[in-house]
C-alpha cells in the first residue's frame, strides 16, 4: 500500500533528472503516471523520446502503470492533449507536477530576443498551460458535485526567488512561477485543489556546470541527488498535504525551508505627500536595520 494508491499523476519533463525521480517515486507510492517529455536538449532542441520510454518501462517493471506523452507543454493544444491523455487512459487526474524547462543563460546585455522568449515560453507558459487544463477538469468535476482532491506542484528556483546574474530570462520565468503558484492556490482552493511550488537544489543537466565538483562530494549522503527533491513532491501530492497550499519550499538534501512571499523590511508613514528631497533625508529610516543594497542570493 502506497500513499498515492488509486491516484493518477502527470509529471512534465520527466525523462531525466528531478522529473524522472518524481515520476518513479509517485509510481512507487501507487500512482499511475503519464511521463511527459519532448526529449529535447538542455537548449530545447531535438526530440529524443527514449528517456521517457525508459522511465515508463521502469515504472511498469515496478508493478505500477505509466504512459509516455511527448506533447509540448508550452503549447496550449499540447498541454490540453497531455491532460486529456491522463483522463482518457487512466480515467481521472489527481496530480500535476510541472517540471519541464530549458536554459539559455546569458548576461542581459548579451541576451538575444529568442533566448528570452524561449525560456519564458517553456518554463512559465509550460507551467500555466497544463495547470489551466487541469483546473478546467477539476472545476468541472467539483461543479458536477463530484469529490475532488487535486494537486499541482510547480518547480520554481532560488534564482526566481532571489535573482541570479546571468539568468534574467530563467529568473523572470521562475519568479513568475512562484507568483503563479499563489494565484492558482487562491483560485482553486474552493475546488479542493492545492497548489505549491518547490525551489530545488539538485544535480541535473541544468546544474552540472553550476555545482560542478561540489555536487560530486557525497560524504556518505549525496545532498545533490534529485531523489531528495522527489520525496517532498510526493508528500505534497498526498492527502496528508491537503491543508498546505500557496507555499514555496527550498529543498536541498535533507534540508527543507518553507519560504514566505515578499514582505516589508522598512516603512515610512505620514498623512501627506513625500517630496524627493524629504525621501532622501528619510531613507535611513526607511531602511533602518536593513541594507538598501541587492538582497543576498540564497538561504545559506
Amino acid at each position: 500500500m502506497g500513499m498515492l494508491d488509486g491516484k493518477v499523476a502527470i509529471v512534465t519533463g520527466a525523462g531525466r533528472g528531478i522529473g524522472r525521480e518524481e515520476a518513479l517515486l509517485l509510481a512507487s507510492q501507487g500512482a499511475k503516471v503519464v511521463v511527459n517529455d519532448v526529449g529535447a536538449s538542455l537548449q530545447g532542441e531535438g526530440d529524443d523520446r527514449h528517456p521517457a520510454g525508459e522511465v515508463v518501462d521502469q515504472i511498469r517493471a515496478g508493478g505500477s502503470d505509466a504512459e509516455v506523452n511527448a506533447s509540448d507543454v508550452s503549447s496550449w493544444d499540447g498541454a490540453k492533449e497531455l491532460v486529456q491523455q491522463a483522463i482518457e487512459t487512466f480515467g481521472r487526474l489527481d496530480i500535476l507536477v510541472n517540471n519541464a524547462g530549458i536554459l539559455r543563460d546569458k548576461m542581459s546585455f548579451n541576451m538575444e530576443e529568442s533566448d528570452w522568449d524561449d525560456v519564458i515560453r517553456v518554463h512559465l507558459k509550460g507551467h500555466f498551460a497544463p495547470s489551466h487544463h487541469a483546473a478546467v477538469y477539476w472545476r468541472g468535476r467539483a461543479k458536477a458535485g463530484e469529490d475532488v482532491s487535486g494537486r499541482i506542484i510547480n518547480t520554481s528556483s532560488e534564482a526566481g526567488l532571489f535573482g541570479n546574474a546571468g539568468q534574467a530570462n530563467y529568473a523572470a520565468a521562475k519568479g513568475g512561477i512562484a507568483s503563479l503558484t499563489w494565484v492558482l492556490a487562491r483560485e482553486l482552493g474552493r475546488y479542493e485543489v492545492t497548489v505549491n511550488s518547490i525551489a530545488p537544489r539538485a544535480r541535473t543537466r541544468m546544474t552540472e556546470e553550476l555545482f560542478s565538483e561540489m555536487a560530486k562530494a557525497t560524504d556518505g549522503f549525496d545532498r545533490f541527488d534529485p531523489k531528495n527533491v522527489a520525496q517532498l513532491v510526493a508528500f505534497l501530492a498526498t492527502d496528508d498535504a491537503a491543508d498546505i497550499s500557496g507555499q514555496n519550499f527550498i529543498v536541498y538534501g535533507g534540508d527543507i525551508w518553507a519560504t514566505g512571499g515578499f514582505h516589508p523590511v522598512g516603512e515610512l508613514h505620514r498623512d501627506s505627500m513625500w517630496t524627493p528631497e524629504e525621501l532622501a533625508a528619510a531613507k535611513g529610516e526607511l531602511f533602518k536595520g536593513v541594507s538598501s543594497g541587492v538582497p543576498p542570493f540564497a538561504i545559506a
